[in-house]
């Protein structure tokens, strides 16, 4: 069934404006605009039909855009499913080479971007592919001049599910960002994992509030399964822990998903404890570990907030601690897991080196597979050899272990692991000891090299405000957790640690500072 062409793939605001034409799907909290399905798809069917009529574009051509979270994107996400073009956003937090050096390779016919970025769209160099460039974000913009003014028509056209329509760039922390093939069926069956295995309780009530970026696969993630469901999504531009705080109260939010940093920066807001956050039925923690004291206060207000996990390669739906229908005790006692696979995944916790499984309680590489695997990497078929095997199998390059209980719990990066004298050791198993001091707020390990051990460990360590601390009381209070090969040789103190990707630590920049003497 996944090859033959169906009408209703792609077309999501086509399908929900039949069903819900009426009901509002989408509040833009910056501009403060609100839009109702049947809104939503008349700008779709605008947009795609300036696509096909002004420019030309069919089924398979490139589109890309830089921009926040506004509409617009989600104009261009509706308007390419319909048609079947391949829409492809760009991080703005990448600078001009490496952009340049993705649209070399993504080839986009066109190219949008929000104004507010038009200093860096200035050091672009598109190839010869690119017909126009399109701007938008202000009432006089050439997107709202001409593309919102083409008179609608319908342009959906039959797609199969295998068909792509998202090209995604990874951060690229460990080298050139890698560009994954993210196909029609992949982004349903997320949608399906995501309705199913959250227990579904919010349904067509859905009041979800997107912080996740719309270049990122997880900002798309979350949007695809509201609006499926018929929903409702709130955006923001920009992260801001107070405002978040006073739409969650406004607009009775009833799920977002956050980084630790975010999570850390909303309890930390002078207006947490006077927020009314009666209308949170749970939040989500995504991108990389949360810590229990992060988590602490949103428990002690009343809120669920437990860990998911994904790749973009794999899901991004792929393992989710659901806390609807577990008690208290459980989500605290087993607060550092990613919970179980979603509905439909499959997993196993293998041995890097021969890929047999582990026993439980033993660390190995997490591989899962399921409906909802990516298409491999954009003209790389050597790298997507090495992340999706013939039998199905994503190698998400993640070290993981499996509970007597059956929860499953992150516990490094396969490349992350470094050797001391003969001894395998996780960084975060490190980070999971330091982070209980007292004094720390935020911690990462690496392993840096030594002439006598091969490698020892770094402690970056940003301190919590107005407190100090000793490296010989950090070697003593790491030495009472864990065993002495396992204790870092160095504890650096910093202001922040660099970051990478959705709150994820660069590592990389972290050994080059030590290298340097930077640190």
């Amino acid at each position: 069934m996944r090859d033959y062409e169906l009408s209703w793939v792609g077309d999501w605001s086509g399908r929900r404006a039949l069903l819900t034409p009426t009901r509002e799907a989408l509040y833009d909290a910056t501009d403060n605009r609100r839009f109702t399905y049947a809104e939503l798809d008349e700008r779709a069917n605008r947009v795609g039909t300036y696509l096909i009529e002004q420019l030309g574009l069919r089924k398979g051509d490139v589109i890309s855009f830089i921009s926040r979270n506004r509409v617009e994107p989600i104009d261009l996400y509706f308007a390419t499913g319909k048609i079947g073009l391949i829409l492809a956003p760009l991080s703005y937090r990448l600078g001009a080479p490496e952009l340049n050096h993705l649209l070399s390779r993504i080839q986009p016919k066109a190219f949008f971007y929000e104004e507010h970025f038009q200093s860096l769209v200035e050091k672009l160099e598109f190839p010869n592919s690119v017909k126009t460039t399109i701007a938008f974000g202000s009432p006089n913009s050439q997107y709202e001049r001409v593309v919102l003014k083409t008179p609608p028509k319908p342009v959906n056209r039959p797609k199969s599910m295998n068909d792509i329509h998202l090209y995604i760039h990874t951060g690229g922390t460990t080298g050139l960002p890698k560009i994954c093939l993210i196909t029609y069926r992949q982004m349903l069956w997320n949608s399906f994992n995501l309705i199913v295995s959250g227990g579904g309780q919010h349904g067509i009530n859905q009041k979800e509030l997107l912080t996740f970026p719309l270049f990122h696969i997880g900002g798309w993630n979350t949007v695809t399964p509201v609006f499926h469901i018929g929903g409702h999504v709130t955006l923001i531009r920009e992260f801001n822990p107070d405002l978040i705080l006073e739409l969650i109260e406004r607009e009775k939010i009833t799920h977002f998903g956050g980084v630790e940093a975010m999570l850390r920066m909303i309890a930390s807001s002078p207006r947490f404890a006077q927020t009314d956050l009666s209308s949170l039925e749970y939040i989500s923690s995504a991108g990389a570990p949360c810590s229990a004291e992060v988590m602490r206060p949103f428990w002690e207000r009343g809120i669920k907030l437990t860990q998911s996990y994904g790749l973009t390669e794999g899901g991004p739906s792929n393992f989710f601690f659901v806390p609807v229908g577990r008690d208290w005790d459980i989500i605290k006692q087993k607060s550092q897991s990613i919970g179980f696979p979603m509905f439909h995944c499959d997993y196993k916790i293998v041995d890097p080196q021969t890929g047999q499984p582990v026993a439980v309680g033993e660390i190995g590489e997490l591989w899962f597979r399921g409906p909802h695997t990516f298409e491999g990497y954009l003209n790389d078929p050597e790298k997507t050899q090495r992340v999706l095997d013939s039998e199905g199998w994503v190698h998400s390059g993640d070290l993981a272990r499996q509970d007597e209980d059956g929860f499953v719990y992150i516990v490094g990066r396969v490349d992350d692991m470094y050797i001391s004298g003969g001894e395998n050791i996780c960084p975060e198993e490190v980070e999971r000891v330091l982070i209980q001091h007292p004094a720390i707020a935020q911690v990462a390990v690496v392993g840096v090299p030594d002439a006598q051990w091969g490698q020892v460990g770094l402690a970056a360590i940003v301190l919590k405000p107005g407190v100090t601390v000793s490296e010989d009381e950090l070697k003593q209070f790491c030495r009472e957790h864990l065993g002495g090969f396992r204790v870092p040789k160095y504890f650096k103190f910093v202001s922040e640690l660099p970051l990478s990707g959705p709150g994820k630590v660069n590592r990389k920049i972290l050994r080059e500072r030590f290298a340097k003497g930077e640190l």
